[in-house]
């Protein structure tokens, strides 16, 4: 892998239920970079996403993230790749019937985390660093969608991830939610950490300026 760069695949294939859906495509991403992934529903954004978390299986090519190689990677090296990515879905994903703050302990148990004070109060000062003081104690009906979208954030930050992946992070938000994710995700991507963001909306692609690849036909194209 490139000097700086934490994300590399080469003219990888994925498949899905035995459809073709990645069908030869690249991508670099360096510490820091914001890279948006655009395209129709079902052109493979999703897809390039769930490769690099592993959560489908790159079938050709070769693919590289941070110190992992995709294709040779064991099963259970899959939780420490993930300890060292962030992941946010477009339907929040959160236990409902846990409160904000539980639901950060869950992930932080899960990734290894075993002092509590110590959970709780990196917990607490990541919610504040999303703009959520005080709402530990709160379930996730209890919050908009925004809101909701910020504690997705704030799991993502826990464990001070090398790499955001978000898949539409803002599809099911008001405009102005819209844009608080967006200004969290830009100053985070500010910060060091590289964010790959699968979008649909070419609004905030224009308000918010990154490197924008097109996914059409199973590969990736840079656009101008």
């Amino acid at each position: 892998m490139e000097e700086n760069n934490l994300i590399e695949l080469k003219k990888i294939k994925v498949f899905h239920r035995k459809n073709l859906v990645i069908n030869g495509a690249d991508l670099k991403v360096k510490k820091g970079e914001f890279v948006y992934l655009i395209g129709k529903t079902g052109s493979g954004k999703s897809s390039i996403l769930k490769a690099l978390y592993k959560e489908v299986d790159i079938a050709e090519g070769e693919g590289k993230i941070i110190d992992f190689n995709l294709l040779k990677m064991k099963n259970r090296n899959i939780p420490k790749l993930r300890k060292q990515l962030g992941i946010v879905f477009q339907d929040f994903q959160l236990l409902p019937d846990r409160s904000v703050l539980e639901n950060l302990l869950f992930v932080m148990k899960a990734t290894g985390w075993k002092d509590k004070k110590a959970m709780v109060n990196h917990a607490t000062l990541i919610l504040e660093q999303v703009n959520l003081p005080g709402i530990e104690s709160k379930h996730p009906h209890q919050l908009s969608g925004g809101q909701q979208q910020k504690v997705v954030i704030a799991r993502a930050m826990i464990n001070s991830p090398k790499i955001i992946l978000a898949d539409e992070p803002t599809g099911n938000l008001d405009p102005q939610s819209s844009q608080e994710i967006m200004n969290l995700l830009t100053a985070i991507s500010k910060g060091g950490t590289a964010i790959i963001m699968a979008t649909h909306d070419m609004d905030i692609v224009k308000q918010y300026p990154g490197r924008t690849l097109k996914c059409e036909d199973g590969i990736l194209t840079t656009c101008d």
